[in-house]
């Protein structure tokens, strides 16, 4: 994943067709702050540094600041904030119009077996449908598979919020090589057992059967990002974090 130099896009600017990547199979894959605008051009919505994977034949705008700008394949966690007929209305972030998620987007679910969530409960879900003329929709099961895959409710745990970027990084499929994030497996590597769940739209939550260790994880989790910590500080942070939990 690269780009040759960090280059800094405004919104509405027009991208060098030099830097857009191209296979001969894979369609090019575009990610939170660009837009397709038929035929060829592809344009950014926000500000910020363009990323381009051309493993994955795939570029996107990496930010911190502004609102979250839901993008299809993201994955989120949501609040519920109130049940309709069909569907539930989840909040995503305070500038974001609510998500709709249909109460059988969920595996295996029924009218009769579907999770009765009520409002304020929290989801890890994934942007099914993210359209600028439409409220984006999610779903919490594979639709090729009809599994859930890690998708659902989350109950107990805690959530904290995290900048856009970071939650970003911390989703790569290589954080520790790629994102320069490895905070987790620092807080892994001490004994400290957790869960986490990680939303694209700058929220993370962690699970434990010990609370010390739910406000261990999210305080190492904010002050990296806050901070902007290196690898070797995320290593520091935690052997003190834990010293003081202990």
């Amino acid at each position: 994943m690269s780009t040759e130099s960090p280059l800094v896009v405004l919104p509405g600017e027009t991208i060098d067709p030099s830097l857009i990547p191209t296979h001969k199979k894979n369609p090019l894959r575009l990610g939170p702050g660009l837009r397709h605008i038929p035929p060829s051009e592809i344009v950014p919505t926000v500000a910020g540094q363009l990323v381009v994977d051309h493993r994955k034949t795939s570029m996107w705008i990496e930010y911190n600041g502004g609102r979250y700008i839901p993008s299809k394949g993201d994955l989120i966690i949501g609040q519920i904030a109130r049940s309709a007929t069909d569907f539930y209305y989840v909040s995503l972030s305070p500038y974001t119009p609510n998500a709709t998620l249909p109460h059988l987007a969920f595996e295996s679910a029924t009218k009769k077996t579907r999770p009765q969530l009520a409002s304020g409960e929290l989801v890890y879900a994934r942007v099914s449908l993210a359209n600028r003329h439409m409220d984006p929709e999610l779903e919490c099961v594979n639709s090729s598979t009809g599994e859930a895959d890690g998708l659902g409710p989350l109950k107990d745990g805690m959530v904290f919020d995290v900048s856009l970027g970071f939650a970003r990084r911390l989703l790569m499929a290589k954080s520790r090589e790629e994102g320069k994030v490895e905070v987790l497996e620092a807080l892994g590597e001490e004994g400290l057992a957790f869960e986490t769940a990680v939303g694209r739209n700058g929220k993370v939550w962690v699970g434990s059967e010990s609370v010390k260790t739910v406000v261990v994880v999210g305080r190492a989790l904010r002050e990296t990002d806050e901070k902007g910590l290196g690898v070797e500080a995320q290593r520091k942070l935690v052997k003190k974090l834990v010293r003081e939990m202990r």
